[in-house]
């Protein structure tokens, strides 16, 4: 993990890899609490039986935005930012579901620094502006589950 003093810190990993996260198993229990409290519960995400009979590998399949969610929590096992006040998730300007989290997969975060700057207006005075290119890989799998540019804003301390 790199541990960083400053939001501003972070302008010296524009253009590089900052990290990759630790590895998170993905099991139906995540999947049924995304589909309870998204209401998306399409039968091949919670139907383990109907999955096990019509899906291509026999198991149902994480949501693309279960697993574009959980880029925030990822990101913490990749940098930490010691003096720091609030952070918030700012939006995305891409994204590309690529290839589906089966349960059981195990992924993780790679991430990928594009741009810091200081944020001006509609309250991003005093924020960091942090642009990453976001790759959720799948444990064993060539292609990653998502690529994303995701933005967040980290205010100073």
């Amino acid at each position: 993990m790199v541990v960083l003093d400053r939001p501003a810190d972070l302008k010296a990993w524009i253009g590089k890899e900052i990290g990759v996260s630790d590895w998170l198993a993905i099991d139906q229990s995540r999947i049924d609490d995304f589909a309870r409290i998204s209401g998306d519960d399409h039968w091949l995400h919670v139907d383990v039986e109907r999955a096990r009979r019509e899906m291509p590998d026999g198991k149902t399949i994480a949501h693309g935005f279960m697993t574009l969610s959980l880029i925030p929590y990822l990101v913490r096992s990749v940098y930490a930012i010691t003096h720091r006040g609030r952070g918030l998730n700012y939006g995305t300007n891409r994204i590309r579901f690529v290839n589906p989290v089966q349960v059981g997969d195990r992924i993780r975060l790679r991430q990928r620094i594009k741009a810091v700057e200081r944020g001006e207006g509609g309250g991003q005075e005093g924020a960091t502006r942090v642009v990453s290119d976001c790759t959720i890989e799948i444990e064993g799998k060539e292609r990653p589950a998502l690529v994303a540019e995701f933005l967040m804003l980290v205010y100073d301390e």
